[in-house]
């Protein structure tokens, strides 16, 4: 995603305090979950309408995922999500927390939604325990993804289970039938720069 300036003829030169903040998702680790924190709060002191975030990511761990969730919740602004590339497993999950008609896709790029997986190793009642948070983390996120694409309880979910719970790969114009996205097509951010003079 890029973005344009457009500055009146009136002005001669123009230097932003503070550029437009656009937030890129590549992996879901402690890591980015915190630097996504940072430059979402950094998103609200802009100026900017509507804060982007471009989706280009094979996916990661899903308490990431929640937390990067919980701060778009919390976020006093839009949120406009842009799939670039791909948007895989918790990629997936993020682009449908972008706000009602501003969620993007590029045509080309890929989607694919998966179960929470569990890689717990150890005594049976280890797994057992991990097993059951995967469960129980797995409806809540399809929950989710109903509710944000308009979509009746259990859709997602039944769509994957006639899938034999394979990985469910899908194109954009499929995104778009099932209201994961709502435009098949990179969005451009414009800067307008005016100079208003008005007498009374």
């Amino acid at each position: 995603m890029i973005w344009t300036s457009a500055i009146s003829p009136l002005i001669k030169e123009v230097e932003l305090r503070k550029p437009p903040m656009i937030i890129r998702v590549n992996k879901f680790t402690e890591d980015s979950a915190k630097k996504f924190h940072h430059e979402m709060a950094l998103a609200h002191s802009t100026g900017q309408k509507v804060i982007p975030i471009v989706i280009d990511s094979y996916g990661g761990q899903v308490y990431s995922l929640m937390s990067m969730i919980a701060e778009i919740r919390s976020a006093t602004l839009p949120v406009a999500t842009i799939v670039q590339g791909k948007a895989m497993s918790c990629g997936a999950v993020l682009t449908t927390f972008g706000a009602p008609g501003m969620r993007y896709m590029d045509p080309d790029a890929t989607f694919m939604i998966h179960d929470v997986a569990s890689g717990m190793a150890g005594k049976i009642a280890e797994l057992k325990a991990d097993v059951d948070e995967a469960s129980r983390l797995n409806e809540k996120i399809f929950a989710m993804m109903d509710k944000n694409c308009g979509q009746p309880e259990g859709f997602f979910m039944k769509k994957l289970k006639k899938k034999d719970r394979a990985d469910w790969y899908l194109d954009a114009k499929k995104c778009k039938k099932y209201g994961i996205i709502n435009h098949l097509r990179m969005p451009t951010m414009k800067i307008n720069v005016k100079c208003d003079i008005d007498i009374k």
